[in-house]
């Protein structure tokens, strides 16, 4: 009988050597091909010369982590499926891989190794194992649970949230949230799309009904960049239009079965060419720029209409400031060119 990951192409990248040597003896076991990493930097030397069907990636390694590891990768258009094995317990180190596109994410220590082979085979062959419904669905189970326990809810949508400081894309930003620690309200994140471009959203949660608005910014953490870069390629290298990319984000937040209002900003800058384009489904928001105040339409919160969005603001600029505010608190986010 063929065992079941003959002729499969595995890089496990790991820094722990009794690990990394039972991990890759228990694929070879099940009929896998496997070669070793002992980080990040280790592992893109092996890229170079060798294409594997699959990458299983710890995140806390020295030299090269697998954060920055996954961030390279993408920008070199890479997508080879990944699988995280880490013991990390941040919630925000995993809500930014999954945004990165890893298929999946098990913690150390290994203990199951059912659940460890369940999740190689989905990872190599997802029409079998997974869809996006199944997806749903362990994000509503997850959901039920927050529901059980408000201070997990407070203390997951802090770790949601980005630096106060941090460069992307040739860009310094920083942004000062003015809301109770113990009230969390607006959630930010940003992200970087390529070498030149970055993203970013601001979503009120305090609206929605039974902390659907927590599950809306968990969906949108980890859905936002894959839709954006999907809408981008649409744009055949094109500047975005986001009023087509709402619709999208909207029509997420329906199949979810989410209820209430999702107020959301949501931005995207060119750092080659000084471009900024704005655009707010509910959300109240002033630009600074160039000593002047531009005031956005705050339009329509999503979760409310079909579909009702305003045109997006386009601005050539170099620095700027961004004030947003709503129910659930006010915001300043701020950017510089290096």
């Amino acid at each position: 009988m063929e065992q079941p990951l003959a002729g499969k192409h595995i890089l496990v990248i790991d820094d722990e050597a009794v690990f990394r040597s039972v991990l890759a003896g228990y694929l070879t076991s099940l009929g896998a091909s496997v070669q070793e990493a002992i980080n990040g930097l280790d592992a893109l030397s092996t890229l170079e010369h060798y294409q594997p069907d699959l990458m299983i990636c710890d995140l806390s390694m020295p030299t090269m982590g697998g954060i920055e590891f996954l961030e390279r990768l993408r920008l070199k258009d890479n997508d080879t499926p990944i699988l995280i094995i880490s013991a990390t317990s941040q919630m925000a180190d995993i809500a930014k891989v999954l945004r990165l596109g890893v298929q999946d994410v098990l913690l150390k220590p290994i203990r199951d190794y059912a659940r460890l082979r369940e999740a190689v085979m989905s990872c190599l062959y997802p029409d079998m194992f997974t869809s996006q419904l199944n997806e749903m669905d362990q994000l509503m189970q997850d959901m039920d649970s927050l529901n059980q326990s408000p201070e997990a809810v407070t203390k997951l949508l802090a770790q949601l949230q980005p630096p106060v400081q941090q460069t992307l894309a040739r860009c310094r930003i920083n942004y000062r949230q003015l809301t109770a620690a113990e009230q969390p309200g607006l959630v930010l994140d940003i992200a970087a799309l390529s070498e030149t471009e970055l993203a970013f959203y601001c979503l009120d949660v305090t609206q929605g009904v039974n902390n659907s608005g927590t599950l809306a910014a968990l969906l949108l953490r980890t859905l936002f960049n894959g839709v954006l870069q999907e809408h981008l390629a649409d744009q055949q290298h094109r500047l975005p239009y986001l009023p087509t990319l709402l619709k999208q984000v909207n029509q997420l937040l329906r199949q979810a079965s989410l209820d209430g209002r999702f107020p959301l900003l949501v931005g995207y800058y060119h750092q080659q060419l000084k471009q900024l384009i704005l655009i707010s489904a509910g959300l109240n928001a002033t630009l600074n720029v160039n000593e002047q105040q531009i005031a956005l339409n705050s339009g329509v919160p999503l979760g409310t209409l079909e579909g009702a969005y305003l045109n997006q603001l386009n601005y050539q600029c170099e620095a700027w400031q961004c004030q947003i505010w709503g129910g659930g608190g006010r915001l300043r986010l701020m950017l510089t060119t290096e």
